[in-house]
């Protein structure tokens, strides 16, 4: 199997480097000495490890359900009341009197002000007895297949070791091997920082074992988080022995590792976790490293092969460049067009490694850093914030052909659904589902960080139920949209119908702000001059309104529930009284209820363009109006300092993409790479400190320019930048309607495509900017009713 080739490959040394797909390996000749700035990343979705590949091995081990502690009740307790004084502060002009009053009011005390965070197993240590120089050092990870290794020559013995997240065993595992037979020495222990129960090491049958217990921190009587891991070494031949806490293997030619953990969040009976950690890890033993290896690979090569993008080769050798060299030299160079393919690759690895949908009750979905984290409290809580960050991570899972990794993000709606509803009940006396901006392991959905341009924000289900609605258009799952995003939908329409209150004619949102952003207060209000992010009528919130009761009845539509049913009828008569979209001065959209200032008018979030990405509303085809006013905003920000983060620039590809501008998409992706990524690919927020969001941001974005279908149209080609790729290909990208498109291009022009129709929906094509082609060799006119399984070849005129 290919997997094997590239072990194969690896072991005959630095001539062969050569060899590696510039497009699809991330590689090095040195181990990372820094967590976030080139530590490779595995996982199985629900546990992840990072790979430093020192000669003293550390493996950072990660289980999605291991937080910072048990759920806390952080309802206001004088919310309500405070929300109604609120309201009227706001509507008669006193913005700073409203916020205070919202701050004080409908937030926690500082002392219970944050939810849950996201923590860490801790540390696998793997001393080999090596120090010193080696020769023909080598580390890599196959973003196309979904495992990671090292290579190097030491005391003229070869030593490689391979390490694979298993997602139908559901543990990690590790291969050690020495070309010399008996070479091969280890020293295992498990470390971490804080809060540890025990921590053995075992040996028994030949196999050696070392365990692990932790808590987050609790008494035992509040019901901390406990969890237990274990890694099983076998060593045929070796000698194993054990010391306090540490495996101690000598002479082996092969060593081979099985890591599992698990919680007391999902197995609240201690005996029943341990037999569960048993039961995979003598599965693994029993059935040997090889099988366990290639039932991983297969699975998730069969995911990440699915769709590819090929967009030309590097010029002078610099995708033959280690990576950090190629991101370096990415500063100042934008020769490395493999090095944009690569982090598409990457970031679709990152999404399958980090969200996979299991038989369990809740699996949970990719957070702010995916599932890795190094640290007892990851980078802003390791949190679902959801007033961007969470959707990004989802946005390539729609459109790379990746649909079953959203099924995690749908576990954690339906647990957050009772607790909205109860948040709403209890903060705005609704009925409906709502959450603030953030969400934990528990689903909270109280205002959370008591963080002023932030918290009071209540849009958080409204904005996730549209990936609800997006499953189904991708999908054409009728059971799906019956049973799960219809229910939802009409559980969030019911929040808003109760919520907004009636002003100048319109039902509007309020106390809200646009995400993290603030106006200068005008001369008219109070306190004028100062900065504020409160207020009423915040334009996002009217164009996520829009989609909720647009997609309940696009849904109630597609079930043929009847016109006069009672949530219809509601809805149609909401969505009439939402206020339409302004536009300013300038020509902008506008973000708050009038032509406030900006306080930063280059600010890292695009709230008010929600409806030109991920929205549809102001999408060229749809309007050209709001479109043009969406591209005066966007260009705004854009020149006025905006997307000074990673994941900010890469909504900014999308955006651009979004807007038809594929030369300004191109040139945020080369910005990105610039200024946001370290040397192992990671998006950070501002040159430092890991966020996700940014790597399935670009993976999207880049995307974005070969295929588009959100405006009712499979759009082929819509943004292609032709002077910097004008010859490539992208195969297997996913568009509504169940279609499958493959896509060649040639001279910065359109070639041919090929449209596979999964469903039998029907398919309505637009290539570039509307150039005519022929379907089967006959001249496109109009809507083309297709037979399920049935493939439509696609050229030019």
């Amino acid at each position: 199997m290919r997997f094997c080739q590239v072990l194969m490959l690896l072991r005959l040394g630095a001539r062969s480097l050569a060899a590696l797909d510039g497009s699809r390996y991330l590689w090095y000749k040195q181990p990372a000495t820094e967590w976030e700035k080139g530590s490779l990343p595995i996982g199985n979705g629900r546990m992840g490890a990072t790979i430093y590949g020192s000669l003293d091995e550390v493996l950072t081990l990660n289980e999605d359900t291991i937080w910072s502690g048990p759920f806390q009740d952080r309802t206001p307790i004088n919310g309500l009341e405070a929300f109604r004084q609120a309201r009227e502060l706001f509507l008669i002009g006193n913005i700073t009197g409203g916020g205070d009053l919202v701050m004080d009011q409908m937030n926690q005390p500082d002392e219970a002000k944050s939810q849950r965070q996201f923590s860490y197993f801790g540390n696998l240590n793997m001393a080999f007895g090596h120090s010193g120089g080696v020769d023909n050092y080598m580390r890599w990870l196959d973003t196309r297949v979904g495992n990671s290794g090292v290579s190097y020559t030491y005391g003229g013995v070869s030593y490689t070791r391979e390490y694979i997240a298993s997602f139908p065993g559901d543990i990690l595992a590790a291969r050690f091997q020495s070309s010399q037979k008996g070479g091969l020495n280890l020293n295992a222990s498990i470390s971490r920082g804080t809060s540890y129960i025990e921590n053995v090491a075992s040996v028994g049958d030949g196999i050696a074992t070392l365990t692990y217990r932790g808590s987050s921190g609790q008494p035992v009587d509040q019901g901390p988080i406990l969890f237990s891991g274990q890694a099983r070494f076998v060593a045929v031949g070796a000698s194993v022995t054990t010391s306090k806490s540490t495996v101690i293997i000598k002479g082996a030619t092969t060593i081979d590792v099985f890591i599992d953990i698990e919680t007391s969040y999902r197995y609240s009976d201690s005996k029943e976790l341990d037999a569960e950690i048993d039961s995979k890890l003598t599965k693994a033993v029993d059935s040997g490293y090889e099988v366990v290896r290639d039932e991983a690979l297969e699975d998730s090569t069969a995911l990440l092969e699915r769709a590819s993008i090929a967009i030309g080769q590097s010029t002078n050798g610099l995708s033959n460049l280690p990576t950090d060299e190629r991101v370096h030299n990415a500063r100042t160079n934008r020769d490395d067009v493999e090095l944009i393919a690569l982090a598409w690759n990457l970031g679709r690895h990152m999404l399958v490694s980090s969200s996979r949908n299991t038989k369990a009750e809740v699996d949970f979905p990719a957070n702010l850093q995916g599932v890795w984290n190094n640290r007892t409290s990851a980078a802003w809580g390791g949190k679902y914030t959801i007033n961007i960050n969470t959707e990004m991570n989802y946005w390539p899972a729609m459109t790379t052909n990746l649909l079953e990794t959203q099924e995690p993000l749908f576990d954690l709606m339906k647990l957050a659904q009772p607790r909205g509803e109860q948040m709403a009940r209890d903060l705005y006396d609704c009925e409906g589902t709502m959450y603030h901006h953030n969400l934990d392991l528990w689903a909270d959905t109280a205002p959370t960080d008591k963080y002023r341009s932030a918290s009071m924000w209540p849009m958080g289900a409204a904005w996730l139920v549209q990936h609800m609605i997006e499953h189904y258009r991708y999908t054409g799952d009728r059971t799906f949209l019956k049973d799960t995003a219809y229910p939802y939908l009409v559980d969030v329409a019911k929040f808003f119908e109760c919520y907004t209150m009636d002003w100048e004619g319109w039902r509007i949102t309020g106390p809200s702000l646009s995400p993290e952003n603030t106006y200068i207060v005008p001369a008219d209000m109070s306190n004028a001059g100062v900065g504020e992010p409160m207020d009423v009528n915040i334009a996002m919130d009217d164009q996520i309104m829009r989609d909720v009761f647009r997609a309940l009845l696009e849904a109630a539509d597609e079930l043929n529930i009847s016109d006069s049913d009672a949530d219809v009828t509601k809805a149609k008569e909401f969505i009439s009284k939402i206020r339409p979209t302004q536009i300013g001065s300038l020509g902008q959209v506008l973000e708050w209820r009038s032509e406030y200032m900006e306080l930063t008018k280059g600010h890292r979030h695009f709230s008010h363009v929600y409806g030109l990405h991920p929205g549809s509303e102001f999408s060229p085809l749809n309007n050209e109006t709001l479109a043009h006013a969406a591209g005066i905003s966007v260009d705004r920000r854009r020149d006025n300092g905006g997307g000074g983060t990673g994941w900010s620039r890469t909504w900014m590809i999308n955006l651009y993409a979004r807007l038809f501008r594929g030369d300004d998409a191109w040139e945020m992706a080369q910005v990105w790479l610039e200024r946001f990524v370290t040397e192992g690919l990671w998006n950070t927020d501002s040159g430092e400190t890991f966020q996700i969001d940014g790597n399935m941001g670009f993976t999207s974005g880049i995307t974005e320019l070969f295929l588009q279908s959100h405006a009712g149209v499979i759009h082929i080609l819509p943004a292609l930048p032709g002077n910097a790729i004008p010859t490539g290909q992208a195969k297997g990208l996913t568009a509504r309607g169940n279609f499958v498109v493959d896509i060649e291009w040639e001279s910065g022009s359109f070639k041919s495509a090929n449209v596979t129709s999964n469903i039998g929906a029907d398919l309505k094509l637009r290539v570039q900017d509307g150039i005519k082609i022929l379907v089967d060799g006959a001249l496109y006119k109009d809507t083309i009713h297709t037979t399920q399984g049935v493939q439509y070849r696609i050229t030019a005129v």
